[in-house]
């Protein structure tokens, strides 16, 4: 356990910011799974489920949760897979 008062102040800043990028994480994490399933099935909502994907991967890198070039190399292979399906 931390034993300094900053110490406890950042076991508490992590905390929060652990729980936040959670939420982030798992939004992206469904809409890239929902857009997949989409593109497996054939399904007419494919390009629109991609479109929030994209935006979801965006939001990822905007509060920093994950680096701008994984979020495009993702969105990269799910516009590859949408035009190839």
């Amino acid at each position: 356990m931390a034993n300094s008062a900053s110490a406890m102040k950042r076991v508490r800043q992590n905390e929060k910011r652990r729980l936040r990028n959670r939420v982030v994480h798992g939004s992206y994490r469904n809409a890239v799974a929902t857009a997949r399933e989409a593109i497996d099935t054939g399904s007419d909502q494919a390009a629109a489920l991609v479109a929030e994907a994209s935006r979801q991967l965006d939001r990822a890198v905007t509060k920093g949760v994950l680096h701008r070039s994984t979020a495009s190399r993702r969105i990269s292979r799910l516009a590859k897979a949408l035009a190839n399906n």
